[in-house]
């Protein structure tokens, strides 16, 4: 064997060679002395021993879900939310994914971690809301003698649109998810909506936290858990505008009420078509609608740009009834803020008119913007008051 070859390997002339898992001073001992035992690493020990205490169990995932969109969307939600305490990098180091049952098992790199995760229950992953439990072989009593049981009460819940569970009552499994609303809903129309059964108990409307604007969805609990299952038999699937509403126990699939609930499920029922008809168009229906995002200050400084930007108007918003009045306010000349500015304002001769041009033009794209249409108040509008 040449020089080169002993560098490449690591041995010396005359050494025996290392077995794999044996430490290199068990064969090179002096006479008389006891040989090493063989043990497995200590770090290996210790991941094998805490495993129990560092996986979750995720479930309700959605069928697109795969190892890397779940272990990328956990760590950075980990980040977010301030939970990774074993330094810098991901906290999830694993992922399995049960694709027939749609579950996964989600290892975190500490103890802590895994816990900091339980309070991630209910987190909206790729549109819907999955559980986050302790796997069937978590062992309580020996976790606590590993590190934190309980999730950190310093979490930043907030910053992924999660309400930490001692936080207005939003906690247990009558935690209820509400999804599908539309994006122009306020939330004392949301709680309107939901107190059609009842008292609440918590409600939270999530909201993007840079806008300020809707998210499309909230949580809500009721103070009489009984209506829970009422509340959602009765909300999912109805139509809201250009929305379906998607309304079920935010932990568990959809259960449905008994049969003494009935009479109470039926006249619930009845509320809701009625509010439906209110709010079907994000508010109280009048016969002007308001548009945004349709024009740009820029466009409306021109005289000639501005013609053809209200001839289109009056062109597009007379599809769906009789227009009276077309109004779409100008910056003024000297540069000062003008009220409504970038608004298109649509007056109608009754209300079917102002019903079918809000949900026809709301949403559509004009321009490369897309519209959003909402009724105005016809005592602002008479007024000449556009700032509304």
């Amino acid at each position: 064997m040449s020089a080169t070859q002993f560098l490449y390997t690591g041995q010396l002339p005359g050494a025996t060679p290392a077995i794999p898992g044996m430490f290199p001073n068990m064969f090179s001992l002096a006479a008389g002395q006891i040989p090493t035992i063989p043990i497995m690493p200590v770090q290996a020990m210790t991941q094998q021993a805490t495993r129990h205490a560092r996986r979750v169990y995720v479930g309700g995932l959605p069928p697109t879900a795969n190892e890397q969109s779940v272990a990328t969307f956990f760590s950075q939600v980990m980040f977010a939310i301030g939970g990774n305490t074993a330094g810098p990098g991901d906290a999830v180091v694993n992922v399995y994914i049960n694709h027939e049952k749609k579950f996964a098992f989600v290892e975190m790199r500490s103890v802590e971690e895994a816990s900091n995760a339980m309070a991630l229950d209910g987190i909206i992953f790729e549109g819907a809301p999955v559980k986050v439990r302790r796997p069937s072989d978590y062992n309580p009593s020996l976790a606590a003698a590993l590190g934190p049981s309980q999730p950190n009460p310093n979490l930043n819940l907030a910053a992924v649109g999660l309400t930490p569970g001692s936080t207005g009552g939003l906690e247990g499994p009558d935690r209820i998810f509400v999804g599908g609303l539309p994006y122009y809903f306020t939330e004392a129309q949301v709680r309107e909506l939901l107190e059609s059964f009842g008292p609440l108990r918590g409600f939270d409307l999530v909201k993007d936290r840079e806008t300020g604007n809707s998210k499309g969805y909230a949580f809500c609990v009721y103070q009489d858990l009984s209506v829970t299952d009422i509340a959602c038999a009765a909300l999912n699937g109805i139509k809201m505008g250009d929305k379906t509403l998607t309304v079920r126990r935010a932990n568990q699939g959809a259960v449905q009420p008994r049969p003494e609930h009935e009479s109470v499920l039926l006249q619930a029922q009845q509320q809701v078509a009625l509010q439906k008809l209110v709010y079907q168009a994000g508010s109280l229906p009048t016969k002007v609608v308001c548009l945004t995002q349709v024009v740009s200050p820029d466009e409306l400084n021109d005289d000639e740009e501005y013609e053809d930007i209200m001839e289109d108007m009056r062109a597009e918003g007379g599809k769906y009834g009789k227009l009276v009045n077309v109004v779409i306010p100008r910056p003024v000349p000297n540069g000062e803020p003008a009220p409504g500015v970038g608004k298109v304002f649509l007056e109608y001769a009754d209300i079917d008119g102002s019903t079918k041009a809000r949900q026809g033009l709301n949403g559509r794209k004009f321009g490369g913007n897309q519209v959003a249409a909402v009724f105005y108040p016809e005592n602002k509008f008479a007024l000449g008051e556009y700032d509304g």
